[in-house]
């Protein structure tokens, strides 16, 4: 009866923990919320509406109302003989009001056009700047959890070499061991201590990165440890191949670039394209002249111009645009060559440390099996001595402090997959 009792409280104590761990997708949330470069990033894309909607306001009429009002005070007026002439001032007032519609301009469309696309590039870069920080916020993360494991690591070595130095002294008293072997005891524990305070060392560096790429984080917060993330992993080279190509933001960000440089050409040849305008405008008068008083009149205007010539700046400014189209190929014809590569080499990367991280476990097996064996052959007096105990004491102590290494790096090499395919967005990683 105890021992469920036991069980069910351990279970309890352990749940709550879990409960109030501070786990990878709430730091990756605290990032999306509060890094200041997605912000800005998430702005610019503001920006970028706004520009999408002044461009929209092109096509639309344009409405302007006008007012005015003369006040004449002629002082003096003569004829031809030099007589004076009859003074007729007049104190004019008019309103008009103006609707004017653009009918043809294929500068406009063009512009529109880019418009649009300079609102995806927004959004292209945002996504990059998402899994840039995101990753940062990962490796932070994960940082710190490995500076904890490493601290408790040499922690716990610290404390087994402290003891074996205790045992060592007494058994040097009984003449047991030599002198050079409680040396090596003594040695290996301060080896040993200034691990440990290299350890600390390495907590408060992790934490700083941390705050500065996640945010704050208490001393009482734990964090939760995870060997996979929950995101679904490509299955194979050919499929990661296959999601980069749709969804990485680096070849949208180069595709959208070409697209704007061969609509900046069109635009630049439109500049030599007829333009046409109609406009209707109504204008009241009153007090017009000394013949006339009030008058209403209605002009309906159509505008055709065609320019011919701008001296050769436009030619200039078309070839211009055609060389930096033609750039704008080189480079998205790059992108895609090194899209492939990072995939690859991603891929490659994730595929080496999940046999390295099995080769570490299989280390750290086996190191424990024979630390265990030393450990009980010198404490029974079996043909072991205080060398032989320390240097399978530093074995293990490495091969565990490599373990958390490679823990940490196969779950950043699968992150990195992630990215290197666009799949490290908020979208993907379902934040909010």
């Amino acid at each position: 009866q105890m021992k469920k009792i036991f069980l069910i409280i351990s279970l309890t104590f352990f749940s709550f923990n879990s409960a109030f761990a501070v786990t990878l997708y709430d730091a990756l949330n605290q990032t999306y919320k509060n890094n200041l470069e997605l912000q800005a990033e998430r702005k610019n894309l503001d920006v970028q509406n706004e520009v999408l909607n002044i461009s929209k306001s092109d096509f639309l009429p344009t409405l302007t109302l006008k007012g005015t009002k003369n006040f004449e005070d002629t002082s003096k007026l003569t004829n031809q003989s030099g007589g004076d002439a009859t003074v007729s001032d007049v104190n004019t007032q008019s309103a008009s009001i103006k609707l004017e519609q653009t009918i043809l301009d294929g500068k406009i469309g063009a512009t529109y056009e880019k418009s649009k696309l300079g609102l995806n590039l927004s959004e292209a870069k945002l996504i990059k700047k998402e899994q840039e920080i995101f990753l940062k916020a990962i490796e932070a993360y994960t940082g710190l959890i490995l500076a904890y494991e490493t601290l408790s690591i040499n922690e716990e070595n610290v404390n087994l070499l402290q003891k074996q130095f205790e045992v060592d002294n007494a058994r040097l008293s009984r003449a047991q061991i030599t002198a050079a072997d409680l040396a090596q005891s003594q040695s290996s524990l301060a080896g040993a201590q200034a691990g440990y305070i290299e350890a600390q060392n390495l907590i408060v560096t992790s934490k700083l990165l941390y705050q500065n790429v996640i945010g704050q984080i208490n001393n009482d917060e734990k964090l939760q440890k995870i060997y996979n993330p929950k995101e679904k992993m490509p299955s194979s080279l050919d499929e990661a191949k296959k999601i980069s190509e749709e969804k990485s933001p680096e070849l949208i960000i180069s595709e959208i670039e070409y697209g704007q440089s061969e609509l900046d050409v069109k635009i630049a040849k439109s500049d030599l394209s007829p333009t046409a305008k109609i406009s209707l405008e109504r204008t009241y008068t009153d007090d017009l002249s000394a013949t006339y008083d009030e008058r209403e009149k209605d002009v309906l205007q159509a505008t055709v111009s065609w320019p011919f010539q701008f001296g050769g700046k436009n030619k200039s400014t078309v070839n211009k645009n055609l060389q930096v189209k033609g750039m704008k190929r080189l480079l998205l014809d790059n992108a895609y060559r090194n899209n492939t590569q990072s995939v690859t080499a991603s891929w490659s990367t994730l595929e080496s440390s999940k046999s390295f991280l099995r080769a570490i476990q299989s280390q750290v097996k086996a190191a424990e099996i024979a630390n265990e064996g030393i450990s009980y052959e010198y404490e029974n007096g079996l043909n072991r001595s205080t060398f032989d105990v320390l240097q399978s004491r530093s074995s293990l102590i490495n091969a565990k402090i490599s373990l958390a290494k490679a823990e940490r790096n196969y779950l950043l090499a699968q992150f990195k997959l992630l990215k290197s395919v666009g799949l490290l967005s908020s979208s993907n990683l379902k934040l909010k």
